[in-house]
């Protein structure tokens, strides 16, 4: 059963780390995006904004918590306890 549960953590693990780091080059790209909305400025620059809020943002959100819940299950699953300090051995 451990061997099971080794296997399953390691493909959390994995699938964990790819969306977060989709999540994180989506968060640079529209950082980009409004940086060259700032630079490109009039109407043009208030589309480009307008499309990175109302459709960009609500993927990554989604994609981000989704990554989250994932690394959730992944601790449970390798029975990981995250900030709690090592027992000390006697």
């Amino acid at each position: 059963m451990s061997n099971f549960r080794e296997k399953t953590a390691k493909v959390l693990s994995y699938v964990y780390g790819t969306g977060i780091a989709i999540a994180l080059f989506a968060g640079a790209l529209s950082f980009l995006g409004y940086l060259a909305a700032i630079i490109i400025g009039g109407e043009t620059a208030t589309e480009i904004c307008t499309f990175i809020y109302k459709q960009c943002y609500p993927v990554i959100i989604y994609l981000s918590s989704v990554s989250v819940l994932i690394g959730l299950v992944k601790m449970y699953v390798a029975g990981e306890k995250s900030l709690v300090p090592p027992k000390k051995k006697k």
